[in-house]
């Protein structure tokens, strides 16, 4: 088989779309614009004849000690003395009630409203600069880096503040070398409930009794982490939070009348423990303010807040504190911490809350009169506006400041109508678009979908071409690339890649479209036939195989679609496969004939199959249809549940074993997991077995008969011993976390060491000789088989290919005619498991990498992925029965071409178990527990865990990637002998060869080979443009950022790990036709080609 086509082509293809989706990103996700200026203490004057420099007014406080609990929501904080049967996570923080009813001018507690995306990285930088995170951060919660606008942490050190911490080293990352004292311990680690807690204890206290210190931080992560392992609703969730309840008290005992307590949550969770959404529960965390001495007028009355935006926090502390408000900051201060206007002579040294709304205001203004300069992104109508509105409150406050008349009554209001209007002109400023690279970046996609296009359908022709395909179009891609780096140098002094790579791509594309349509005229092949250039005819794109994906690709524009794709990709699956037996009915092919009696016998053309062979197949047919469905509804249990499903409960089978309280449900749960792997390696065994490839002794074989079962028992021991209650055995502890971190790494050097045993030696062949007298003596029985597989002698002899090549044929038939068998020392070969060659070695990759990929999920996700099994079989035979049934095995123009259905299907399939192995298009969905499977003591980097992640995430696109040359295989693997079917190619015998047909006719091989690849590529394309194109046309909607946005990050990143993992399997197959040649070379050397 011509590989060294196929391979660069689909590389190629592969490229120009990673190319378009790189230039769209580029131009859709965009940080917004960073002022690097920092602020000063000249910059906040009060309005007076002399300037007065702020920092040297005396501060309300001169310590502020500050508790960042991690995913404190507000649900935990609320105490309700009426519920008397309160959940975990309820009524467990009675601190904060009791000091609020007997301290209410010394107390708050508010609704802490983070802004998403709700990550920690991303709100430790909104309570610390007072700005607002843009859409693209999300990306960097986990390669933190430092801070450089300006922030609270930076002005404490300029004013001379220690600054001491302790706990997340997120903080560490963020600020290197801006405290005083660090004390950071590693967070990474969701499982570990303890370690930076604890740690935290140990320091917490003796620090708070000494005098080294003015600002104090401690983050505890035990809630966070507890959510995240167990969810709010558990024990271990109720333990941890009345530890936080013990640690406030402490603190307050211990606090100072002059030090300030803030007990905050820097986000909330859903009810599964997860955040990184805008769900209500995800943004509203709590808000805890307490000093000795009194700070508040009394108690809390209605014109206080509610909600208290999470960068209101920083120009409250600023002024608290007797330092500048950050330059960045679009906050405003929480009013009831100051005193009235009337009331602030009383308190010497105290701004009042006009005072301190004044100078909130006019560094707001600072910074938009300075980010408006720099950027250039907010309407000038919009700015105008502001600046008019800042004029007129300019004017009346230092007018009545300045006449010593009593402000206006509505000033302050006015004032905080101001700061809300520039917030919230600057939020939805910050979502920057370049109109250009996007525009770019859809026509580069374009461009690559219908190149894919193209490739599919001339897969004949381009494969028979003897010139270098890409030659060429190399060649005029790199000299584009270099003519707009030069011009780029020329007019900006600097070379911006992406335009280079697209110049490049789009130049490429478009030679090669030239070249394919001079190309598609009717060439006629070696065969006699000729290759049909309608490919672009609009009846071939209404057929339903492919206005399905185009009914799919248009409803990607639709909110609700995305928000239910799950449900309506299962529908559109089961559409498409009833489809088929519709469209073999419509054309006779799905009952046998019914004979004519008026016309004569003789003038009838004999049927492809007998009746009997026809009525196999349509049950067989019908039957995994029936398969396929159940399947399918079955996979419904697995899902998961968006913020927008109301009702929807998640699948129980998500929660891993260790949330699970009752014994005996989860003694149930594990011993349906373990059954479920256990059936999926048996079924996997049987088929190979079945087809003879279990006899060999080659590295596939040994995968087959040790590794596979070996790397099964090892996840089932790694989920029984994560299964085990924290506490449950204390004296096993250090075995139990030995096994924790064994287990899975044994597990996956099984996998590694499997996988390359079958990509060394991927042949599952066994040979056998035996005397040519006793091969052409027919009357003898079916030779003993001796290899203990227990397979049946009429298994054995239906799968046997006592032919293995047409020369070897020709040359044994001669033997017989001649009679010369004893002066031809040459033995006639019997060799078993030839007919499934190609398929076995790549079933084998796909059922290892699959058990490694179950690894990463919860132990409840196996029944799932037997469903998936199952599916992927009742695909593979449904498409094999229709192929047999409608003749078109080996006679479509002389190949044998994948049609777009099974393709389609296959496809659509992979989104469907995306949703039923419990993920969604959402990042509080991801399921972030898959980094630490044999790592349970955290990373060093961020590679490895967000590999494992990737992994986790794009399962069911692995594995229907990586597998997708089965549909190629599978029709050729179940042919009937003796079928009219089965007889391509110009075989005459009555054998069925199997996969050896496509062994005789190399070019055809390659040319199917393309053809289901590029059809492929062309689907998973065709749904990241729509994705893309919804994105771009839909960029002002409402939600485009809580749908849209992700959704084009999960279709985008799927594809891309969906056609890397295409290229493996396609790779493999060239890798075992490459064996194969060899194997015969070293067999028949003559009669190998």
């Amino acid at each position: 088989m011509t590989g060294l086509t196929v391979l660069p082509l689909l590389l190629w293809l592969c490229a120009a779309y990673f190319v378009g989706i790189y230039l769209f990103v580029g131009g859709f996700l965009l940080v917004r614009l960073e002022v690097n200026r920092t602020s000063g203490c000249a910059d906040v004057l009060q309005p007076g004849e002399e300037p007065l420099d702020f920092c040297q007014a005396r501060p309300r406080f001169r310590r502020t000690v500050v508790l960042i609990i991690d995913a404190l929501k507000i649900d935990f904080a609320r105490f309700d003395p009426t519920n008397t049967s309160p959940r975990p996570y309820e009524n467990k923080l009675p601190v904060l009630q009791e000091t609020l009813s007997a301290r209410p001018a010394q107390s708050r507690l508010y609704a802490f409203r983070a802004d998403p995306p709700t990550t920690t990285m991303q709100r430790i930088k909104g309570f610390t600069t007072g700005s607002l995170p843009t859409f693209v951060d999300v990306g960097n919660n986990f390669a933190s880096s430092a801070i450089l606008e300006d922030n609270l942490i930076h002005q404490l050190g300029r004013m001379g503040k220690r600054v001491v911490f302790m706990g997340d080293d997120t903080w560490e990352n963020l600020f290197p070398r801006k405290f005083h004292r660090s004390l950071p311990f590693p967070s990474f680690n969701v499982k570990d409930l303890h370690t930076v807690d604890n740690g935290i204890l140990q320091h917490l206290y003796t620090t708070m009794v000494g005098d080294d210190w003015d600002v104090l931080l401690a983050h505890f992560l035990g809630v966070d982490h507890c959510g995240h392992r167990f969810g709010p609703d558990h024990p271990a969730m109720a333990d941890k939070l009345t530890q936080m309840d013990g640690v406030i008290r402490s603190v307050i005992d211990r606090l100072q009348d002059d030090t300030l307590l803030v007990v905050m949550g820097d986000h909330g969770m859903t009810d599964t423990g997860d955040h990184g959404g805008e769900s209500q529960k995800e943004t509203d965390a709590a808000l805890f303010l307490y000093s000795p001495s009194p700070i508040f007028a009394g108690p809390p009355s209605q014109d206080e807040p509610d909600v208290v935006p999470q960068t209101d926090l920083v120009p409250t502390l600023a002024l608290l504190l007797g330092i500048p408000i950050p330059f960045s900051s679009v906050g405003q201060v929480l009013l009831p911490l100051f005193p009235p206007h009337q009331q602030a002579g009383d308190a010497a040294g105290r701004l009042s809350q006009l005072e301190a709304l004044w100078i909130n205001t006019k560094q707001v203004n600072r910074f938009l009169e300075t980010y408006s300069g720099l950027a250039r992104d907010i309407s000038p109508e919009r700015l105008a506006e502001l600046k008019a509105d800042f004029a007129r409150l300019a004017s009346s406050y230092l007018g009545s400041v300045g006449e010593g008349r009593p402000p206006p009554p509505q000033l302050a209001s006015s004032l905080q109508a101001y700061l809300t209007s520039v917030r919230d002109t600057c939020r939805a400023t910050w979502a920057r678009f370049n109109p250009l690279k996007m525009a770019g970046g859809l026509a580069v996609l374009a461009f690559a979908c219908l190149t894919c296009f193209v490739t599919s359908e001339l897969s004949v022709v381009l494969t028979q071409e003897k010139r270098a395909l890409l030659k060429a179009p190399a060649g005029v891609a790199a000299a584009a690339a270099v003519g707009v780096a030069a011009a780029q140098l020329l007019v900006r002094g600097y070379v911006e890649a992406a335009w280079c790579l697209a110049a490049g791509t789009v130049s490429s594309q478009v030679l090669f479209l030239w070249r394919a349509w001079r190309l598609s005229g009717p060439a006629v092949l070696k065969n006699g036939a000729r290759a049909s250039s309608r490919w672009l005819s609009p009846r071939r794109l209404l057929v339903p195989s492919v206005a399905v994906p185009l009914l799919r690709c248009a409803s990607l524009f639709s909110d609700s679609y995305v928000i239910y794709e799950g449900r309506v990709v299962t529908f559109l699956l089961l559409s498409l496969a009833l489809y088929v037996p519709v469209h073999l009915n419509w054309n006779g092919h799905l009952l046998p004939p019914t004979p004519d009696p008026l016309k004569s016998a003789g003038l009838l053309p004999s049927p492809a199959l007998s009746p009997a062979a026809v009525r196999k197949e349509s049950g067989t047919l019908c039957g995994c249809l029936g398969l396929l469905v159940v399947c399918a509804y079955l996979s419904l249990s697995f899902h998961g549940c968006r913020e927008e499903q109301g009702l929807c409960q998640p699948s129980p089978f998500l929660s891993p074993l260790s949330r699970l309280q009752d014994n005996q449900l989860k003694n149930l749960y594990y011993g349906l997991s373990v059954a479920s792997l256990a059936v999926c390696a048996y079924l996997l065994r049987l088929c190979l077995c079945h087809y003879g490839n279990l006899n060999a002794s080659g590295g596939a074989v040994f995968a087959a008969r040790w590794v596979l079962p070996l790397l099964c028992i090892c996840a089932g021991l790694h989920w029984a011993v994560s299964a085990a209650p924290e506490d449950g055995f204390r004296k096993l502890a250090e075995l139990i976390r030995v096994a924790q971190l064994a287990l899975p790494r044994a597990a996956f050097c099984l996998l590694g060491a499997g996988l390359s045993l079958i990509w060394a030696d991927p042949l599952t062949v066994f040979v056998k000789a035996k005397p040519a007298a006793a091969a052409r003596n027919s009357a003898l029985p079916p030779p003993r088989y001796r290899a203990s597989t227990g397979i049946s002698p009429q298994a054995e002899l239906h799968h046997l290919i006592p032919q293995i090549y047409q020369r070897m044929r020709r040359s044994l038939e001669d033997g017989e005619v001649g009679g010369g068998g004893e002066e031809d020392h040459r033995p006639a070969v019997e060799a078993y498991g030839l007919g499934t060659v190609y398929s076995a070695p790549l079933l084998l990759f796909c059922g290892l990498l699959g058990v490694g990929l179950l690894l990463l999920h919860p132990e409840g996700m196996t029944l799932s992925f037997l469903l998936l099994l199952l599916e992927m079989a009742a695909l593979l035979h449904i498409h094999a029965s229709s192929t047999t049934l409608s003749g078109a095995a080996g006679s479509n123009s002389g190949g044998f071409s994948v049609p777009w259905t099974p393709v389609v299907a296959w496809a659509l399939a992979a989104t469907q178990f995306f949703h039923a192995t419990g993920h969604l298009p959402t990042f509080p969905s991801i399921q972030w527990g898959a980094a630490f499977v044999g790592f349970p003591d955290g990373h060093a980097g961020t590679i490895l865990p967000a590999s494992l992640v990737t992994l986790n995430t794009f399962a069911s696109h692995i594995l229907f990637a990586a597998a997708c040359p089965l549909l190629l295989f599978w029709p050729l693997v179940r042919e009937l002998r003796g079928s009219r079917a089965g007889r391509g190619c110009g075989d005459e015998g009555e054998d069925a060869v199997m996969e050896m047909r496509l062994r005789e006719n190399p070019r055809q091989f390659a040319a199917a080979l393309l053809q289901l690849a590029a059809r492929y590529l062309f689907v998973l394309g065709a749904q990241a443009l729509s994705s893309v194109c919804a994105a771009a046309i839909l960029r002002r909607h409402l939600m485009v950022w809580k749908v849209f946005a992700p959704k084009l990050m999960f279709e985008a990143c799927g594809f891309l790990v969906s056609s890397a993992f295409l290229l493996v399997g396609v790779t493999l197959v060239l890798r075992v036709d490459v064996a194969v040649g060899r194997w015969f070379r070293t067999l028949v050397p003559d009669a190998s080609r």
